[in-house]
């Protein structure tokens, strides 16, 4: 529901802009507004959900985003227009915290599954809401009624997490409870069923997933804090989990991250116009090629728990998905035929769903439960940086040629590979050193 509603917005902003009087340079810097705010409040509203609890910080996240939405639909000047963007920008982090929630409630075997069910979701959403907001354009103020109705959607994602029953409880408390109760039945499906002889019984798997739980050499611990906390206080926290994340040793997944989303954003940067010059296609063809693509990549969703099953290690299969995008956009780039095109994007909407949901996972491996909502949060800001360079990347490289942004994208999608072969036997020799502590 939330991208559906977000998706019936987005194709339509530019053209709004533009029909409120702005030049093509202003149109850019308002368009440039929502991201630059989401790359500094990405990382804060996401170690804020692991200080105050996930409900109340998605409440709130989607409550100030319907309020954007629908001061949105009464925009009627460059300004206004400007001012919707700014809650939508700070507090748009709904899927953010949801994933966060997610990790929280699942075993950490079951977590690429989950995810990958959750992004089909979100996928589904996506390939809709162009569809209902296209319709809508065509009517007498089909802007306005698309922006209302976005914001009555996320309304309605706000009373359904009010109303729905949740049984959360914050990670610190289970991890306490982890560890005191290792003689008495647990609710953690982490703890193992009995004792005997007066020692604690654990079963290979159970000591894999309590060693993947545990963190790396810089731990980072969080200790619980109430919601009723002051503000000052609630800010300290959320301070003092932002530094212990930077100042983590997870600076190569997130500069993979970054690599990565880069070299995608650069494949798909100037999509509708390489086609057009490289094989004369029409844009309406170019547009169901792409809508072929992103159904491609809902559906991969459902692939990830298997192919996760399958390949056990979840670092090697980062690698192996790296390897296959980087292969896919420069066959995308040096394709003589539309055909070549096509082929490409099938298996690269399958390859970029299966890494990001690597990428996710093994963040939250690294820094541990307790961190999901400042990691995930901390990573999505690193994909802002990404939406910020990528467009520029990708206008000096069509200088050269329609195939200079897909050329760009393979270089460091090389780099991404490089970077990712030197660290992994790092990762294992440490996951092998902390699984023979444990």
């Amino acid at each position: 529901m939330d991208l559906f509603g977000v998706s019936m917005i987005i194709p339509l902003l530019s053209h709004h802009v533009k029909a409120l009087g702005a030049s093509p340079t202003v149109a850019g810097i308002v368009g440039s507004t929502y991201g630059i705010l989401q790359l500094f409040s990405s990382t804060v509203v996401g170690s804020w959900s692991d200080v105050v609890g996930r409900r109340y910080s998605l409440l709130t996240c989607l409550l100030l985003s319907a309020l954007g939405y629908g001061l949105l639909g009464m925009s009627t000047s460059i300004t206004l227009f400007i001012l919707a963007r700014i809650p939508v920008g700070l507090f748009k982090h709904s899927l953010s915290i949801c994933r966060a929630l997610l990790s929280d409630l699942v075993l950490e075997s079951e977590r690429p599954l989950v995810m990958g069910h959750f992004n089909a979701a979100s996928s589904v959403g996506f390939i809709l809401g162009p569809v209902v907001g296209g319709y809508f354009t065509e009517q007498e103020g089909g802007f306005y009624v698309s922006s209302f109705t976005c914001a009555a959607i996320f309304l309605i994602n706000a009373g359904l997490v009010w109303m729905l029953p949740w049984t959360e409880t914050l990670a610190d408390r289970n991890a306490t409870n982890h560890s005191n109760n290792t003689s008495k039945g647990c609710h953690d499906e982490y703890c193992s069923k009995s004792v005997q002889n007066g020692s604690h019984a654990k079963s290979q798997k159970e000591k894999t997933e309590a060693a993947s739980r545990s963190s790396w050499k810089h731990r980072l611990r969080w200790r619980v804090v109430p919601l009723l906390q002051p503000a000052w206080g609630q800010l300290s926290s959320v301070s003092s989990r932002i530094h212990m994340v930077a100042s983590s040793d997870m600076w190569d997944l997130f500069l993979v991250r970054l690599l990565m989303a880069v070299a995608i954003m650069l494949y798909y940067s100037n999509f509708a116009l390489a086609m057009e010059e490289r094989f004369s296609l029409k844009p309406k063809v170019t547009g169901y090629l792409i809508s072929y693509s992103s159904t491609l990549g809902a559906l991969a969703g459902f692939l990830v728990g298997p192919v996760t099953q399958l390949y056990k290690n979840m670092a090697a299969l980062l690698l192996h998905s790296t390897v296959l995008t980087c292969s896919l956009i420069f066959l995308y780039a040096a394709a003589p035929s539309v055909w070549q095109v096509l082929l490409t994007s099938t298996f690269f909407a399958i390859s970029t769903t299966i890494g990001r949901t690597c990428i996710t996972d093994l963040e939250l491996q690294r820094g541990g439960v307790h961190a999901s909502g400042t990691l995930i949060g901390a990573g999505q800001s690193v994909t802002a940086v990404g939406r910020v360079l990528a467009p520029l990347l990708s206008g000096l490289s069509q200088e050269f040629s329609p195939c200079g942004p897909p050329s760009l994208g393979v270089v460091l999608a090389l780099a991404a590979v490089a970077l990712l072969l030197v660290r992994i036997p790092k990762w294992d020799k440490r996951g092998a050193t902390k699984a023979d502590k444990l």
